[in-house]
């Protein structure tokens, strides 16, 4: 009997993740429903010390699995977390080849997440793949690794490795699992991660260009418009190319820019700001075919 189901939040037992602060931006909520948390088996009637959380923790050899296992459910449910791990943690332990202690290893996994221990999730699930790469929980393991990762993503002002980190797991699990929710949800939080990386290229254009260091901050903006054009910033970032060109004095790829600007975004206040722009130099947007713009953006329309 399969104790464990993933499906849609529940009001009673749902984890809603904190949302990111990145200029704006917030990471939608992140929900998991644990069903089937109905005791099975054996009774648990005169067992209550089991449940005493104010004793120190110790192992019962003697203990069923199944029983063991319901007990940090209920503790689950309660929000110990702290007590329930240990439970599932001696599952672990005393059963290590029982379906019992597959279970257990993703309630590890899923506690630790709960309760904000990334580093103890990911050391959990990544287990549990490496033991049960085959199963029907598998997705989710591999879903709660990359939730870690992105959950962990800094603002733009630091260092985006760990973005980076959690676009390859998020990634993984869209590629492994296509045809599951998981998929979807990471799919959404790709796209919040792309968002982060394209505002951190942003930020340093932006410090080159109020520098006059042009190439360099044309170099910036150019990966945003190449790597991250479903993102919010490329429309900053094809007004920028065009002050930068236009700076540089290099006026056809500043007409690009901007005629791909208007072509994509044309009620958009940063190609009314783009129109002015090539325009104070006496000329309209035009589009340069022979344009790197032109050719990033060949076939694809954002508008």
């Amino acid at each position: 009997m399969r104790l464990l189901s993933l499906g849609r939040p529940s009001a009673a037992l749902s984890a809603e993740r904190p949302t990111h602060a990145r200029g704006g931006l917030s990471a939608g909520a992140f929900a998991v429903r644990l069903a089937g948390l109905v005791m099975v088996g054996a009774t648990l009637g005169g067992c209550a010390s089991w449940f005493d959380t104010n004793k120190e923790e110790t192992v019962f050899p003697d203990v069923p699995a199944e029983q063991r296992y319901n007990e940090g459910l209920t503790l689950m449910a309660k929000e110990d977390y702290a007590e329930a791990i240990k439970r599932f943690e001696d599952v672990d332990r005393q059963h290590p080849y029982s379906e019992w202690a597959r279970k257990a290893l993703l309630m590890i996994a899923y506690v630790n997440y709960s309760m904000g221990k990334y580093d103890e999730c990911v050391a959990a699930a990544k287990r549990y793949l490496a033991l049960h790469p085959g199963s029907d929980d598998a997705a989710y393991a591999s879903f709660l690794v990359a939730s870690s990762y992105y959950d962990e993503i800094p603002d733009i002002s630091r260092d985006q490795a760990r973005t980076q980190r959690a676009m390859e797991a998020l990634d993984e699990v869209v590629r492994k699992y296509p045809n599951t929710e998981y998929a979807v949800s990471a799919k959404k939080k790709l796209e919040v991660a792309r968002d982060q990386l394209a505002g951190k290229e942003m930020m340093i254009g932006r410090y080159y260009l109020e520098q006059r260091n042009y190439a360099g901050a044309i170099n910036r903006f150019k990966v945003v418009v190449t790597r991250y054009q479903t993102t919010r910033h490329v429309e900053e970032a094809l007004y920028r190319l065009t002050e930068a060109y236009m700076a540089l004095g290099v006026i056809n790829e500043a007409q690009t820019s901007a005629a791909v600007l208007g072509y994509n975004f044309p009620d958009s206040s940063w190609y009314k700001d783009a129109y002015k722009l090539v325009q104070s130099r006496g000329v309209n947007p035009q589009l340069n075919e022979q344009s790197w713009i032109a050719k990033a953006f060949k076939g694809f329309s954002l508008g």
